[in-house]
């Protein structure tokens, strides 16, 4: 054990300088603030970079191989089980600690002036978490995994102009073999993990020169002296509680619950269903219910325009530091989520019902499941906005959050159909019904 003298002191409380300054605001230090998703999210990153590093030392990137080293792993390596099933829960974990970290961002204004660039590189980080997911997916090379990435390389295809060729360029061939699985090993391994930690050290230091998390606006000049007190301990010790907390929950997950695997990756025969990764069963439900090309190509791109655009939107950024903005707009996104968690799942209901009927036979479906459904989405979201800052008087930064808010609901109600209610042939099905069959 590393002495604890006052030198080695001296040098780590420098070293966690490097990350924060020498004092923080007291009122930043409350964990209902940002109940510390920033600092959950760099752990897990953490977790995954070192059991990932241990999982290399057996794992055997060859389609021949690569499925027989995974079993070699939990069955005859100590701990080797308990590695993979951290690995496994820790990556799915950091999707769900990532949108709620943005979540949280855009609820407590902190993406508006002096913070436009720290909210486009965690967009950016955001896609790298979820490239990881899904480049690590397939290493296993199982059934699960290998009909998994199949579908989502599939919906490439659907891509105008260029899809087929991203298509091959990801599959390393028109079919999914041995030179995807190589593709995905060198992303998974050295490309991602590179970027990733490069954006991480830009998106921590771009905070500290933002001066941390944000604060309450001050109204007056008194109000301008703010307590400012050591980071050590006070903020450190804040963060190493939650840092504690979250590992022992993931290793406690990781011994109750195994990283599913199943039979060897085979062509010829598919699963029924055959899913995608959960954090992508959202847009596989709704491939069901719209035109390939608008789910796959024409709504993320109106998504993604819209996300890197809104901190340049004037006043689109909430109060900083309050939730919500104000006790309004803490009603309007309660009202907001149920409401559109509730006609998200009755839209579903009855286009299914419409599908098994035959009555949604339509002549071109480009435009009745594409164009058509895009422009009354359009315009729903145009008139929600000036319905709640004409009618009902609300800021445009809570129109705005609203509107985030019935997104990310819409999406998450159909990734929980997806995942749970989506039985064979991708019939709706009770989840006990799913699991007797």
């Amino acid at each position: 054990m590393i002495p604890s003298s006052p030198k080695n002191r001296r040098f780590f409380t420098g070293f966690l300088l490097h990350l924060h300054p020498r004092t923080v605001p007291s009122e930043t230090l409350r964990y209902s603030l940002s109940w510390g998703l920033g600092g959950m999210a760099a752990l897990l990153v953490s977790l995954l970079f070192l059991t990932g590093t241990l999982l290399l030392l057996t794992y055997q990137p060859s389609t021949d191989s690569a499925y027989a080293s995974i079993l070699i792993l939990i069955r005859e390596v100590r701990f080797g089980l308990w590695v993979r099933n951290i690995h496994h829960w820790s990556a799915n974990l950091l999707v769900i600690v990532a949108v709620l970290h943005l979540l949280r961002v855009v609820l407590t204004g902190a993406f508006g002036p002096g913070r436009r660039l720290n909210w486009i590189i965690g967009l950016f980080l955001l896609f790298l978490l979820l490239s990881a997911n899904f480049t690590g997916y397939l290493l296993p090379w199982d059934q699960l995994a290998y009909w998994a990435v199949t579908i989502c390389t599939s919906m490439l295809g659907y891509i105008p102009i260029g899809g087929l060729w991203l298509q091959e360029l990801f599959r390393g061939g028109a079919e999914i073999g041995p030179a995807t699985l190589a593709n995905f090993y060198v992303l998974h391994v050295v490309f991602i993990p590179g970027t990733l930690f490069i954006l991480m050290l830009w998106h921590f230091w771009l905070i500290r020169l933002a001066g941390g998390l944000v604060q309450v606006e001050k109204n007056s000049p008194e109000d301008v002296s703010v307590l400012r007190v050591p980071t050590v301990p006070n903020l450190i010790v804040r963060e190493a509680a939650v840092g504690l907390a979250l590992m022992a929950i993931v290793l406690v997950i990781s011994i109750v619950w195994n990283a599913p695997l199943l039979e060897q990756a085979n062509s010829g025969m598919s699963p029924n269903p055959a899913k995608a990764p959960w954090y992508f069963l959202g847009f596989q439900e709704l491939l069901l219910h719209l035109h390939p090309v608008f789910v796959v190509f024409v709504w993320p791109l109106l998504g993604i325009a819209a996300l890197f655009y809104l901190p340049f939107w004037h006043d689109s950024s909430l109060p900083t530091g309050v939730w919500f903005g104000s006790d309004p707009g803490r009603k309007l996104v309660a009202w907001t989520a149920a409401v559109g968690a509730l006609a998200t799942l009755v839209i579903i209901l009855i286009d299914n019902l419409l599908l098994h009927s035959g009555e949604a036979v339509a002549v071109n479906i480009l435009i009745t499941r594409g164009l058509l459904p895009t422009v009354l989405l359009i315009a729903l979201l145009v008139g929600f906005y000036f319905l709640l800052v004409t009618k009902l008087k609300h800021t445009r930064a809570e129109a705005v959050m609203a509107g985030l808010v019935l997104m990310l609901v819409a999406l998450t109600v159909c990734t929980i159909i997806g995942v749970w209610f989506r039985g064979p042939e991708m019939r709706l099905v009770w989840p006990w019904v799913q699991q007797s069959l």
